[in-house]
């Protein structure tokens, strides 16, 4: 038992802050602390589950259920109160993106799927393994996720179109198309 609870201990020390931040960007800051212990409880009880070298984004997935309960927990004290469902109290994962107006509207166009996908790579860094562990999707599908999240924000800001990123080069333009003498 002393070799799993020093292996545990590693895990923990090492992987808090990345927990803590991706908790942070999720939830109100007061419920950060009590949900990053909640991951690590079910980590420790669960630690035969894990692969090794994959801790931190089977962590992000316990995270991700933590938030979710800690959501619908929120919801069902709401709805016995009869209020109505409040917004969530903590600033979003893309609060950053608010000091550009243009990307803050882009943003919010966008599919949680592809904010999900594009605020698990980008802002917490996780690489494709990881993001897709922690989705619960393959590598691959996590790629295409990530490739369309990317092309959906790029249109949302206006980026290159298909005309500009050379798709449409062989085709004739309409406009001279009509004008040829």
């Amino acid at each position: 038992m002393p070799d799993a609870r020093a292996e545990f201990d590693s895990v923990y020390r090492r992987h808090l802050p990345a927990v803590s931040a991706y908790l942070a960007r999720r939830v109100a800051s007061d419920e950060v602390e009590d949900l990053a212990a909640d991951v690590f409880a079910i980590a420790w009880r669960k630690r035969d589950a894990v692969t090794p070298g994959e801790e931190l984004p089977w962590l992000y997935r316990i995270a991700s259920y933590q938030v979710a309960n800690l959501r619908r927990r929120a919801a069902v004290r709401a709805s016995a109160l009869a209020l109505f469902a409040a917004p969530d109290s903590a600033p979003p994962a893309d609060t950053f993106i608010d000091r550009d107006p243009e990307l803050a509207a882009a943003w919010r166009q966008l599919s949680t799927t592809h904010r999900e996908v594009l605020a698990l790579v980008v802002l917490d860094g996780a690489t494709v393994a990881e993001a897709a562990i922690a989705l619960g999707v393959s590598a691959n599908a996590l790629s295409i996720r990530l490739h369309r999240a990317k092309r959906a924000l790029a249109e949302q800001l206006g980026g290159p179109r298909r005309e500009q990123a050379g798709d449409a080069a062989d085709a004739p333009d309409e406009r001279s198309a009509g004008t040829a003498t």
